[in-house]
């Protein structure tokens, strides 16, 4: 019987097939960063966005507690009180709306305590799901989402450490060539100039996906499972044995007029009925502090009104403090739209720096493989997804823009594939440019004179912007080619 021998061939087709398994693995996991940077930087103006969705609705930017009180009372009225929370966000939350909801369902309040419309982003929650989880199951989809957080903090790191010279070359620009030296200095300027918000952002973003992780390790391995007692010294227990099973509604006016006397510099943000009709029912109204990071201080009453006491997140230790501004540091949610707009440009340029270190690895490669045409297709067909999926929500696809965002990137990045990458590159954005007038175009025919309203000109203004900054190469083209025959001619020459 003859044995049988593995040849050099076989071993070396194996070596192959290992480098291209590698290499696909790299380029999915460098997909995932550039889709959490990018959704991300866009997400930062998401206030903005669900007030663009819903152009049309009243604003006022008081915080009145009878409104309030009222406004919930017809809330329940018409969807009854079986749900694990109420909620009543305020006119200074950003969104200077007026909403009541439950864990199902939320409503606009108009001005005498009627309910308006059904508060409805879906885009924005799209966006928003996308950047938090990359649309999977949540519990899985977030832990996902922070080990890419924790892998950008390794690339950061590493890759100051392998470029000893990257301070000194922090305004080196070099052109020409296959344009693999252009994405290296590209990559390393924006490197330089946004280390410090990249790191910060990749450090938080681990954090909130992790802790939860590291939450319940800590709490098995030493508190015999209770989460609670691992995360009672930052955050504070809550109250329990204040209300009464099947009681009224509670006072919030009274509550809400307790903080307003209490804290005059702060700005309430929401309100939460915990556990309502039970006796561990309370009211806890979420304060945010001028000149503080903190997400707010958290004032706790009784059903009827009556202060049971403060998260002490405003005076409490510094860790404690630290640990309950982190929300607001990763999504730049301060200091007013100065700094989201900072946080939007450091965002995308973070997006770029994890696109063009993949161009700079596949420029480098020996081996041209469908990878290069494909990721730029990938990188280019993200933005022409989005916009396509805001196209179909407007066009009544409420519950589908999900789906189109995922439909449009699988066609556009396997069209990739078949073009040669230059000309991805060359197309792509002129195609994301007619997305964009054609999203603002159906926008302003979908909203008519709403879509001036304050709440919708500055995203409508930006969208425009972007559309004829992508469309203008085109355009000067068309310009600057001569006309006519003795034109022909030139072009031919």
């Amino acid at each position: 019987m003859k044995r049988m021998v593995a040849g050099p061939n076989s071993g070396r087709a194996l070596d192959a097939a290992a480098l291209d398994a590698h290499a696909w693995l790299g380029l999915m996991i460098s997909a995932a960063l550039y889709l959490i940077c990018l959704s991300g930087a866009l997400a930062v103006f998401n206030q903005e966005f669900e007030r663009w969705e819903q152009p049309a609705v009243e604003e006022d930017t008081r915080v009145r507690p009878e409104l309030a009180a009222q406004g919930l009372e017809h809330f329940v009225e018409r969807y009854g009180r079986d749900t694990g929370h109420f909620h009543v966000v305020f006119p200074t939350s950003g969104i200077p709306r007026l909403v009541v909801e439950n864990d199902d369902i939320a409503h606009f309040v108009r001005d005498d305590a009627t309910l308006g419309a059904v508060e409805s982003a879906p885009w924005t929650r799209m966006l928003i799901d996308l950047h938090y989880y990359l649309h999977l199951p949540k519990n899985v989809g977030m832990i996902l989402v922070s080990v890419c957080g924790a892998l950008l903090v390794a690339l950061i790191v590493s890759g100051v450490l392998a470029h000893p010279r990257i301070v000194r070359d922090a305004f080196r620009f070099r052109r020409g060539g296959n344009g693999t030296q252009a994405n290296i200095d590209l990559h390393n300027r924006l490197s330089v100039w946004g280390l410090p918000f990249h790191l910060t952002i990749a450090v938080t973003g681990a954090y909130y996906g992790l802790v939860g992780l590291l939450v319940s390790l800590a709490a098995h391995a030493f508190f015999d499972g209770d989460t609670q007692a691992v995360t009672a010294p930052v955050f504070a227990p809550e109250p329990s044995g204040y209300g009464v099973e099947g009681a009224e509604l509670p006072d919030i006016a009274r509550a809400v007029d307790h903080v307003l006397r209490e804290d005059p510099e702060g700005r309430p943000i929401f309100l939460t009925i915990h556990d309502p009709g039970t006796v561990d029912e309370f009211v806890e109204i979420y304060v945010q502090q001028p000149g503080r990071l903190i997400y707010s201080e958290n004032y706790r009453f009784s059903p009827d009104g009556e202060l049971i006491g403060r998260g002490g997140y405003r005076d409490g230790a510094g860790g404690k403090q630290f640990v309950y501004s982190l929300y607001r540091i990763h999504f730049g949610d301060f200091a007013g739209v100065g700094t989201k707009v900072l946080y939007f440009i450091l965002g995308m340029m973070l997006a770029v720096v994890s696109a063009t270190g993949v161009s700079i690895w596949l420029g480098k490669r020996k081996r041209r493989t469908m990878m290069d045409a494909l990721w730029p297709a990938f990188v280019w067909g993200t933005p022409i997804a989005l916009a396509t999926s805001a196209i179909a929500t407007l066009a009544g696809g409420a519950g589908i823009a999900g789906w189109v965002f995922w439909l449009v990137l699988l066609v556009t990045t396997s069209l990739g594939a078949r073009l040669d990458a230059g000309l991805v590159r060359q197309r792509y954005p002129l195609l994301l440019g007619g997305c964009l007038i054609t999203l603002v175009v159906l926008y302003v025919a979908h909203n008519g004179s709403a879509a001036l309203h304050v709440a919708s000109w500055p995203v409508t203004a930006s969208l425009l912007c972007f559309a004829f900054a992508l469309l203008w190469p085109l355009s000067y083209n068309r310009l600057r080619r001569p006309q006519g025959r003795a034109g022909d001619s030139l072009a031919r020459r």
